[in-house]
């Protein structure tokens, strides 16, 4: 059933913020910390009632930190309660703690060299292996890499997973997501690399698969393949294409590991984009247990159904590169561009 395309207000006042779930401390990120912001700045549009099974109309969001250049790859960690997150062009990792805190978590975070790389040499994505170990998808030194260290004792020592396809560098990994047995599957975009896409080896831009036993997979090649999700059951693999002139997300079957077919657009965004993308493009995305796509793009966010209908849009009045939820998924974080916002799901 349709809700008319109603547009509701968020609360964002200091009150809303301080309407937490008592049973669970997931996320309780200390509230004096919370910014407050004008009540009109994040709306929400409610496509689809069955958007209401997740979120509601009167939804709490909240500004926890501001400040920085551009965000990405954010990375709920469950044992110690607090994200991490990416400011790629100032090559560093923050974490912001239970108490609402803000520090340097890790730098350099994706560019080990001297001097000036290019405009986004810092790290990207941020996820965790089957180990607890990070995972970083590293633009200046265009690898995924592993830090050595533990969580709790970071530090700035990388081992490289893997940094080419067939001998010729990778691009500047993107984003990337584990399968339950230990396989990566990873974009590989030109973002990261110098102007004019200087010292770029590979003339393709592609999705990977690096398969836990350290063999290389090309799954497809997209204009500009960003953000990537699996569905819950493994069997759907989707990829969002941050191509002003074809701004899309995409399905894939996956019949077994590393092996795609059946490629079709999951939804099609490019006739809402504004010139130069300035209302953002199709970025990151995480998947709900239940199934439901949730993908940044044009205008903040949007959350699909598993058919691939748009169910809502979280207008965020900014760049919105990437989301996370918490380990219980009663909580979503947002990179958005200065930003780190908190939304409060069903």
């Amino acid at each position: 059933m349709k809700a008319n395309y109603l547009v509701f207000a968020l609360c964002l006042s200091a009150l809303t913020a301080c309407q937490k779930n008592k049973e669970s401390q997931t996320a309780d990120i200390d509230d004096s910390k919370v910014l407050v912001e004008k009540e009109s700045r994040y709306t929400v549009e409610i496509l689809d009632d069955e958007a209401l099974e997740i979120i509601s109309t009167d939804v709490e969001i909240s500004l926890l930190a501001t400040g920085f250049t551009w965000t990405e790859g954010p990375l709920w960690v469950e044992e110690g309660q607090y994200l991490l997150f990416s400011d790629i062009p100032q090559n560093k990792v923050y974490k912001l703690d239970a108490a609402g805190d803000t520090s340097t978590y890790l730098q350099p975070s994706g560019y080990s060299g001297k001097g000036n790389y290019s405009n986004e040499p810092g790290s990207n994505g941020l996820i965790l292996d089957s180990n607890g170990d990070l995972i970083l998808m590293q633009h200046g030194d265009r690898r995924i890499a592993r830090m050595k260290a533990r969580l709790d004792q970071p530090n700035a020592d990388f081992e490289t997973l893997v940094d080419k396809y067939q001998g010729q560098r990778f691009n500047s990994p993107n984003d990337g997501v584990f399968d339950k047995k230990g396989n990566l599957y990873f974009t590989d975009p030109p973002y990261g690399l110098p102007p004019e896409f200087m010292g770029k080896e590979l003339d393709f831009q592609g999705v990977y698969c690096f398969l836990n036993t350290g063999e290389l997979l090309l799954l497809d090649s997209l204009s500009r393949p960003n953000g990537i999700a699996l569905s819950p059951k493994e069997d759907k693999l989707y990829v969002a294409v941050s191509d002003e002139k074809h701004a899309v997300w995409y399905q894939y079957d996956l019949a077994a590991t590393g092996k795609v077919s059946n490629k079709k657009i999951f939804y099609d965004a490019t006739g809402l984009v504004k010139p130069g993308g300035a209302n953002g493009l199709p970025d990151g995305m995480e998947v709900h247990s239940k199934g439901y796509l949730f993908a940044t793009g044009p205008g903040g966010l949007w959350i699909f159904s598993p058919e691939g209908k748009a169910l809502a849009r979280i207008y965020t009045g900014q760049l919105t590169s990437n989301c996370a939820f918490t380990a219980d998924e009663k909580y979503l974080f947002l990179t958005a561009h200065k930003d780190i916002l908190r939304v409060r799901l069903n």
